[in-house]
């Protein structure tokens, strides 16, 4: 069986499975147990799901299953659901959020995290249609702050002719970056893009011709950079770790009145050293005359757009743990292997260690 709870975290509209997803996994002969009313935020009605085979459960039905998947890490209320025959697979960051962790290993949970499925060639495939999202996002929701309403500056991204744009300052070239600067790019925004991979900049520079400028990023790149921008967005990843810290609090204070920083790593701990997690429903903050936006969860704004795409990526992934088992989906595909968090009450994901200072347990001892 597998289950689809509503999701609990503030502003978190998504569902993990969409009725296209609950076909396919009855036709492979699957109960797809989905809650009452878990897709309404994303505009799919119960209706939608039970036409596509689905079971509407309660909430304690849901969390039965043996195959429960999620959107967003489990919320302190559902800790108590967490047991050790469950398999839960969703997004987890434990890094940033380590009393998840605790009770995954108190409760001895096989843990899988969507943001640690990696490829051989190191992409992340369930973590790149929401890095999509949220990098597309990023950029409208800085020029929204960036008005003079909302607490900016009251710049124009793209500015109008005989005047200067905002100059958009992004920390980060992989898919949230990338992304936040093409939008930029094509709203005529002045974009950076600062990165550490100079062969990703080299890819950057090559699709788009020059129009996004390309820095090595390095300390001092990064503080001339910020200290000039209108906007700034953090978008600095390690697969399964805590974010580095990229831009100081000295730098922040260097920054104009009415700027804006957009931090999309705060769901790793974020790698701006003042921003502190926020939500949808209070998304911002000022400090040092900077407006702070840092939404844990960007992409559960627009949670019709995110759910199709998630289940897009995430539904070859689900099928085969459903199918085979964790141990047997692991064997037939390794990519898997870097999703398997926690088992037994240990955390077999190495970054995912590091980052809580413990141990690394090697999975494939612990799965059956």
């Amino acid at each position: 069986m597998v289950g689809v709870p509503r999701e609990l975290k503030d502003g978190e509209h998504r569902v993990a499975v969409t009725p296209d997803g609950v076909r396919e996994l009855v036709a492979r002969g699957h109960r797809v147990l989905v809650e009452h009313e878990a897709g309404v935020g994303s505009a799919i009605t119960d209706d939608e799901f039970a036409t596509a085979g689905a079971s509407l459960v309660s909430l304690d039905d849901a969390w039965a299953a043996d195959l429960v998947v999620k959107v967003k890490e489990p919320q302190p209320e559902e800790y108590h659901r967490l047991r050790p025959d469950l398999v839960l697979f969703t997004y987890l960051h434990l890094a940033a959020y380590p009393d998840v962790a605790t009770a995954l290993l108190e409760a001895k949970t096989t843990a899988l995290a969507y943001e640690t499925v990696q490829l051989e060639n190191g992409v992340l495939p369930l973590l790149a249609p929401m890095s999509e999202v949220a990098g597309r996002m990023a950029t409208q929701i800085g020029a929204h702050y960036l008005e003079a309403e909302n607490g900016g500056r009251g710049v124009l991204l793209g500015g109008v002719p005989g005047v200067r744009p905002a100059r958009c300052v992004v920390i980060g070239a992989g898919n949230v970056g990338w992304n936040a600067a093409w939008i930029a790019q094509g709203m005529e925004a002045e974009v950076w893009l600062l990165d550490k991979s100079i062969d990703r900049l080299r890819w950057v520079d090559q699709i788009h011709q020059g129009r996004i400028m390309t820095l090595a990023s390095n300390r001092g790149a990064v503080e001339r950079a910020v200290a000039k921008a209108d906007l700034v967005i953090g978008a600095v990843l390690v697969p399964g770790g805590r974010a580095p810290m990229v831009v100081t609090t000295d730098m922040v204070q260097g920054m104009r009145p009415g700027s804006v920083i957009v931090d999309i790593a705060v769901d790793q701990g974020g790698c701006i050293e003042t921003t502190h997690e926020t939500t949808h429903a209070d998304p911002v903050y000022e400090q040092f005359g900077v407006i702070h936006y840092a939404v844990g969860n960007v992409p559960g704004a627009v949670p019709h757009t995110s759910t199709y795409a998630l289940t897009n990526a995430t539904l070859p992934y689900i099928t085969a743990v459903a199918d085979h088992g964790v141990r047997k989906a692991v064997d037939h595909d390794p990519a898997l292997l870097g999703g398997v968090t926690t088992v037994g009450g240990a955390v077999t994901n190495a970054a995912v260690a590091e980052a809580l200072g413990q141990e690394t347990a090697d999975p494939l001892a612990f799965l059956s």
